[in-house]
This record gives structure tokens, sequence and C-alpha cells, in this order.
């Protein structure tokens, strides 16, 4: 069941068993903010289990451009487009979120990004990247890096 995430009560629905679960739910939250706020988008998740085109998605392009490959287990993700701007999240257990913003005009910006949880280690097939920090009052801490992609998808 799709679920409207609300960044001004903070709610770990859907990310239960994750270890870091309340940092994860602020992670959620704050990106869920930041597209209300630029695009009135409202942000919108659903379990992993009813997001399998999504999740393929998103790890295919991990697959083919880095030959990465994530080993904690997919919870929630979503997909719209704002702005012709095709946009995927991937929330997972270890409080790890994956997002793919991929123009969809030849001439536009195509990257992926990665946002640690407040608390968590940094995953060892991301261990190459360098995260920067960035303070949120929903979140915590998080830590990120992305990476620019080469090819279509």
């Amino acid at each position: 069941m799709p679920y409207a995430v609300d960044f001004g009560t903070v709610s770990t629905i859907g990310l239960e068993s994750s270890p870091v679960a309340d940092a994860l739910a602020g992670l959620r939250a704050n990106e869920a903010r930041y597209f209300k706020n630029k695009y009135g988008h409202v942000f919108t998740v659903e379990a992993a289990s009813d997001a399998t085109p999504t999740i393929d998605w998103v790890h295919r392009i991990l697959e083919e451009e880095r030959g990465i490959v994530i080993s904690a287990r997919p919870l929630e993700a979503t997909e719209f487009e704002v702005e012709n701007i095709r946009m995927a999240y991937v929330f997972y257990e270890n409080g790890l979120s994956v997002n793919v913003m991929y123009a969809l005009g030849d001439s536009g910006k195509r990257a992926v990004g990665f946002k640690l949880s407040d608390g968590m280690e940094i995953p060892e097939e991301l261990s190459s990247f360098k995260f920067a920090r960035q303070k949120s009052k929903l979140a915590g801490t998080i830590r990120g890096s992305y990476f620019v992609i080469k090819n279509e998808h």
C-alpha cells in the first residue's frame, strides 16, 4: 500500500526492521520535504515487494555503471517524474538510501546518489566513495556521495 511520507511527523512505518529505523525515517522525511518544497511533489513510497520494477532499474544502473551490488535488503522504493527528470529512490534495511536522477532530455543531468543514515557504517560495496556530511533537523547527520551516469538506461 503506498504511503505518503509526512515530514511534519516523522514515522518509521515500513522501516521498522532497520537497526537505524529512526534515522532512516528522518532521512526519508528529509527527502519528502525537499521534493514538496522544491517541486510541490508529495513523496510517496511503497513496499519493496510492490516496487520491483523500480528496484530492478536502480540495481541495473548500479551494476552496469560501476559493478555495484547492494547487499542490504530493500524495504521501500518510489519512482516519479518532476520537471522532465525521472527520479527513483530505494531505502534499504541497513539505513542506505540510493537515488537515481535521470533527465529524460538528451542534455540533462543523470546521476546516482547515496545517502547514509545517521549511525550506520559505510557498506563494503561503497567503501571506495568519499562521503560528505550534511546536517538535517529531520535526519541528524547525513553522509552523501554520488557518481555521474554515463550510459543510457
